[in-house]
C-alpha cells in the first residue's frame, strides 16, 4: 500500500475535484437504475454536484487524495447529522479510484482523514450501497483512536441506511 496524503482542496483545484466527482457519480448511478436520478445531459457529463459550500462555508470542508503524487480520490466532509445527534464531522462523500481499491489506499485515505479531523463522526451508507458497509466498519474500527462506535439502521425521511457513529480522541 502506498503512503496516502490527504489536502483540503485549494479553489484552483476545483476542475480536479469536479473530474472526479464525475467518476463518482458515474460509479454511484448503478444504485439509481429504473429512476430518473443520474442521466447524463446532452454534453455527455452528470449535473454539476453543488461545491460551492465547500469553499464558502467553514464546516465544509473539500479533500484531495494523492498516492505517489496523483490524485486517487476524494473526501467532502460536512456537519450535516443522518442521526439527529451532535457531531463534528460528517463524511458526506468519498471516492476511490477503481484502480486503487481493494488496496488498502481507501482505508488508509479515510483513517488519516479522521485523524486530521477528531471529534465526533457519522459515516452514513446509503441503503443501495450496502456493499460499502464492511469497508466502513473495518476503516472505523481499525482507527486507534476511535471510540464510542455505534451502528444504527435508518429509515427516515432524513435518511435511508446504516450510518457509524464515533469519536476519534
Amino acid at each position: 500500500m502506498s503512503e496516502i496524503e490527504v489536502t483540503v482542496a485549494a479553489p484552483d483545484e476545483r476542475a480536479t475535484l469536479e473530474n472526479l466527482l464525475q467518476l463518482y457519480i458515474h460509479d454511484f448511478s448503478e444504485h439509481w437504475a429504473g429512476r430518473p436520478d443520474g442521466e447524463i445531459g446532452e454534453d455527455g457529463r452528470f449535473a454539476p454536484y453543488p461545491l460551492d459550500a465547500y469553499w464558502n462555508e467553514p464546516d465544509h470542508v473539500p479533500l484531495l487524495l494523492r498516492a505517489h503524487g496523483h490524485p486517487v480520490g476524494f473526501a467532502l466532509l460536512d456537519r450535516t447529522s443522518h442521526t439527529g445527534h451532535d457531531l463534528d464531522r460528517n463524511m458526506r462523500e468519498f471516492f476511490i479510484l477503481r484502480k486503487h481499491r481493494r488496496s488498502g489506499v481507501g482505508t488508509a485515505a479515510a483513517r488519516a482523514i479522521f485523524s486530521l479531523y477528531p471529534g465526533r463522526w457519522e459515516a452514513a451508507i446509503a441503503r443501495p450501497n450496502a456493499a460499502a458497509l464492511p469497508f466502513w466498519r473495518k476503516a472505523v474500527a481499525g482507527h486507534p483512536l476511535a471510540e464510542d462506535v455505534v451502528e444504527s439502521d435508518e429509515n427516515t425521511p432524513v435518511w435511508n441506511g446504516a450510518v457509524i457513529r464515533f469519536r476519534i480522541r
